[in-house]
């Protein structure tokens, strides 16, 4: 018929048939030779993409925390969020690295044995507790933004938030609805450039194929094995139990609407370039406007479930290379030194390799093993990204159901004292 329209696949569709023909493409340039025409000529349409998410990300983040904080209309109701997010993350953080740990363990036998002698590698220089806590607070209102300090971005407009909700009584609502216009004109924006996301993945994940393809069917290849199933097992019981006892979600169902995000965050292998999209999927699940407007961002910064696998997997395996075999208390220590070292080294360039000094240096592991898998660590890095978005969804879809719960109780309370008077 011509009056209809012709339906349009859908986005998840569509960003999985880009990948595969990414993945496909990086490798028929890394067998022909030609990787560099990958890096040089096709990644930078990808970087282009990327920016584009990363720009619209910050003012994104920062009208939607507030908006979010207005919302909910209750100060006390943001730091209950708070405080249940951080909570969540903390304790999914820990079941992350003690699987990682297990599943190291049990496949052992795909480790190869590296040689270790000449090694040398400069880690990252990591913050005391106390100064991460200093750089939270921003010291001007505009670095942040030109900076994409992310949890100097939430923390301001936390602050502002709160001052809106204390001033509403003396103003007008006009700044309300100016923050959820400049919330709707953001998003608005963010779907815009969505609507580019096959292209960017084809981008971004063939020049990967192109560059690391003969090193990921090399030496490390059992390793990279057993971190993705490390990070299957994670996402598959974790978040599936997480979905299906506290919002009563089927995990099937949970899936097959995070495609879209788990598509992109594991060609992207970025947590906040897959925000925007992330968002969208997480309201698609029942997620409410407020709870993801302040979870995701707060996750997207502090949540490393992915990277706390890769801590364990990579520590068994060092461990391995250097013929050490790590005791039980030794893996207490990292569990407790990975969970606390997620929420340390939140927002620190190269945080990953950061956490992984860190775990090294707390069981007397040889920082200069990290070199065995620094030549791989945007693969590792692909699928610990998608473990860490999917946490972040997960948790803003709980945290929703449970304040809905809790409303409902409440408004139960309300009706009997009523009904009693």
């Amino acid at each position: 018929m011509k009056g209809e329209k012709k339906k349009k696949l859908p986005l998840a569709l569509l960003i999985f048939i880009a990948l595969a023909l990414g993945i496909l493409a990086g490798v028929i340039f890394a067998a022909t030779g030609h990787s560099k025409f990958a890096v040089n000529y096709i990644k930078p349409f990808g970087t282009i993409f990327l920016n584009l998410i990363k720009w619209v990300v910050t003012p994104l983040v920062f009208f939607s925390i507030m908006s979010g904080v207005i919302s909910m209309r209750d100060i006390k109701k943001v730091g209950s969020v708070g405080i249940k997010t951080v909570l969540y993350y903390l304790v999914t953080t820990s079941f992350a690295i003690t699987i990682g740990l297990l599943v190291a363990n049990l496949m052992k036998g795909f480790f190869p044995v590296l040689e270790t002698s000449g090694l040398s590698y400069d880690p990252p220089k990591s913050k005391s507790f106390m100064d991460v806590l200093v750089d939270i607070f921003p010291s001007n209102f505009f670095k942040p933004f030109v900076e994409a300090n992310m949890l100097q971005i939430i923390v301001a407009s936390l602050f502002i938030g709160f001052a809106l909700l204390l001033v509403r009584q003396k103003k007008t609502e006009m700044e309300f609805r100016l923050v959820d216009t400049m919330n709707d004109l953001f998003m608005k924006v963010m779907e815009m450039i969505v609507k580019l996301s096959p292209i960017g993945v084809f981008c971004l994940i063939a020049p990967v194929i192109a560059e690391n393809g003969p090193q990921i069917l090399g030496s490390l290849a059992g390793v990279l094995l057993v971190a993705y199933v490390g990070y299957i097992i994670h996402m598959v019981v974790v978040y599936s139990l997480a979905v299906r006892a506290g919002a009563k979600i089927s995990p099937i169902t949970f899936f097959r609407k995070m495609l879209p995000a788990i598509l992109f965050a594991f060609s992207s292998a970025s947590s906040v370039g897959t925000l925007p999209i992330n968002e969208e999927c997480a309201r698609d699940l029942g997620a409410d406007k407020n709870i993801t407007s302040f979870v995701l961002p707060l996750g997207a910064t502090i949540n490393m479930d992915g990277t706390a696998i890769y801590q364990g997997v990579c520590a068994i395996f060092i461990a391995t290379c250097y013929g050490i075999d790590l005791t039980f208390s030794q893996m207490l220590t990292i569990v407790l030194t990975a969970t606390v070292a997620s929420i340390g080294t939140a927002g620190a360039p190269s945080a990953g390799m950061v956490m992984l000094a860190m775990v090294l240096q707390s069981v007397g592991l040889p920082v200069e093993g990290i070199a065995l898998v620094a030549g791989v660590d945007r693969i590792f890095d692909m699928g610990r990204t998608t473990v860490n978005i999917t946490g972040d969804a997960s948790c803003a879809i709980v945290i929703s159901a449970w304040e809905r719960r809790k409303q409902k109780k409440r408004e139960k309370k309300e009706l009997k004292k009523q009904s009693a008077q």
